[in-house]
């Protein structure tokens, strides 16, 4: 899960940098259209901003508090991954 936020959040910074090029590129000679457009895409990025920022506090509040858990009880997490290893390993053996 944790790799899968990390690449969300690496795609979501990715097209903001895009983003802002584009707007950067497209600043000169724009029709009343392309700047409508324009300012449409300079919206989206700023939301797009604001997701990636509560992403990433959400990811670390996440981390934070999974390794405080971790940390206050280590053999009931040691417990935990193992039996949902031997599930795993059960399933895949049966096929």
């Amino acid at each position: 899960m944790e790799q899968t936020t990390e690449k969300l959040l690496q795609d979501l910074k990715t097209v903001v940098e895009d983003g802002e090029e584009l707007l950067r590129a497209g600043a000169r000679d724009l029709s009343e259209r392309g700047r409508a457009a324009r300012e449409r895409l300079a919206a989206a990025l700023e939301v797009a901003k604001e997701t990636r920022r509560k992403l990433e506090q959400r990811a670390i509040a996440g981390a934070r508090a999974t390794d405080r858990l971790i940390r206050e009880h280590p053999y009931h997490s040691v417990s935990v991954a193992f039996g949902i290893g031997l599930i795993i390993g059960v399933l895949v053996h049966r096929r």
